[in-house]
């Protein structure tokens, strides 16, 4: 092998009568996870792992050639893409929960290929990342440690999180772990939920709310827990981003697509709130996207489901359902 080509990991390759999984392209701390559960698949499905990131399409149509199902983490699967892998691709098994970002469902359903996502893989890995970007913007750890290191002393004021109240939108398994760490920095709790129970709410100390935009109003920090669905996609409008008091936080881990689009952006434009978003309607985020000029804003790329237990469960999940497919069993099946 040259120094120029890429290692590669593959399994029983004299066993070319079974079919063949391919990953194109992998998140480096994705590897040891996805190697250990390797054995899942073990007389169901050759796997090749390509051990490098790429994006490229060119390169992911040729490396997934002759495959049978593709592992995808993170890669968004255009419409182009898929019509190119369609002829020969069953199956594609994502190591995520909203997969309408990543590929276009109708057009599998269509074409009769199986998707399979993953449930509650990172449940606490969200809600602690979607409270690290709380802390950062009512504590200022990172920002002062920047300016520390540049010589300066002069600090600034954080904002207590105790007796303050915490909306959130979305009640399943993320948002009530949101919830159990809200109770710990003392805040008061209000859930929305398309189908939510009173009871449920009790269960954390949290009171329901009716209407969406009344718990933006009444509360000091917003954080998006919906899935993106049909029913969810632009479910956040500019008039409910209106009812943001000034000085309140939103917090996105969700989808950028459950908010109407370019609501957010003129929203923050108005600089009086404050933004923590781990997720956005283009990916990657271009250079040029007006939100990297926004002040009142922490970003970070998308990366709140990625922890090392998140990783264990996620790629578990993967394996298990792409055995549950070649066994003629369903697992996680989406579309």
């Amino acid at each position: 092998m040259s120094s120029t080509q890429i290692p590669v990991i593959e399994t029983q390759t004299e066993r070319t009568d079974l079919p063949l999984v391919v990953m194109p392209t992998v998140i480096p701390t994705m590897l040891e996870p996805l190697t250990a559960c390797l054995p899942t698949l073990r007389d169901l499905a050759r796997v090749r792992l390509h051990t490098d990131t790429t994006y490229d399409e060119e390169t992911i149509v040729e490396r997934m050639q002759g495959a049978d199902a593709m592992i995808d983490i993170g890669l968004h699967i255009s419409d182009h893409l898929l019509d190119q892998l369609a002829d020969h691709v069953r199956c594609f098994a994502f190591g995520g929960t909203g997969v309408a970002s990543f590929i276009n469902l109708d057009r599998t359903r269509e074409l009769g290929i199986r998707v399979c996502n993953v449930v509650h893989y990172g449940n606490h890995a969200v809600a602690e990342h979607a409270f690290g970007l709380i802390m950062e913007l009512t504590k200022h750890v990172g920002r002062l440690d920047r300016e520390m290191r540049e010589g300066q002393w002069a600090g600034m004021d954080g904002l207590d999180l105790y007796d303050r109240t915490i909306g959130l939108a979305g009640f399943g398994g993320i948002g009530q772990t949101m919830a159990c760490i809200a109770r710990g920095f003392g805040m008061h709790i209000l859930v929305w939920n398309s189908h939510l129970h009173t009871d449920q709410a009790a269960q954390f100390d949290a009171q329901p709310v009716d209407d969406l935009g009344d718990l933006f109003e009444q509360s000091d920090v917003v954080s998006l827990h919906l899935p993106l669905t049909q029913a969810t996609a632009g479910m956040v409008t500019a008039k409910q981003l209106d009812r943001l008091r000034p000085g309140s936080i939103i917090i996105n881990t969700a989808r950028a697509e459950v908010i109407s689009p370019g609501a957010l952006l003129t929203r923050l434009q108005r600089g009086d709130i404050l933004a923590g978003l781990d997720v956005f309607d283009r990916e990657p985020l271009p250079a040029d996207d007006p939100l990297r000029q926004v002040p009142n804003l922490v970003m970070t790329p998308h990366v709140a489901w990625r922890s090392d237990g998140a990783n264990r469960n996620l790629t578990k999940q993967i394996m298990q359902s792409l055995a549950a497919f070649y066994r003629g069993e369903r697992m996680n099946v989406v579309a």
